[in-house]
């Protein structure tokens, strides 16, 4: 069987992920960021998903998904109700769940050519 590499039609793809770090193309990040298949925003500021507010959801909102994967580092964890409700208010999908989750969950939707994006955090970075 001949096998053949195929790169996603869309710039940034999300190649892996877990509690340490994340692989976007091919460049290791350890510090939380945000990615869509059109953009990446490095070094986001936050450390903690249970304390994400409404306005920490701004750079997210500003690419215009249908849905947001946040990953919360190596366990799940969840953001606080205020914050799931002024996402559905906007008619944003907000789904919480690992890193590793996190990037697999965002490569697929990606790859059907959906409006997602996916922040994942580093507690530790």
């Amino acid at each position: 069987m001949q096998l053949h590499l195929e790169r996603p039609d869309y710039q940034y793809f999300l190649r892996g992920a877990d509690g340490d770090h994340a692989l976007v193309n091919e460049r290791s990040l350890r510090s939380s960021f945000i990615v869509a298949p059109d953009a990446l925003i490095e070094d986001w500021h936050l450390r903690d998903i249970t304390a994400l507010s409404v306005a920490d959801l701004e750079p997210m909102l500003a690419l215009d998904p249908e849905l947001i994967v946040l990953g919360s580092g190596a366990t799940q964890a969840f953001p606080p109700p205020a914050t799931l409700a002024a996402c559905l208010q906007r008619g944003v999908g907000l789904e919480a769940m690992t890193n590793a989750a996190a990037a697999r969950t965002y490569s697929v939707l990606a790859a059907e050519g959906r409006r997602v994006v996916a922040a994942l955090v580093f507690p530790t970075a």
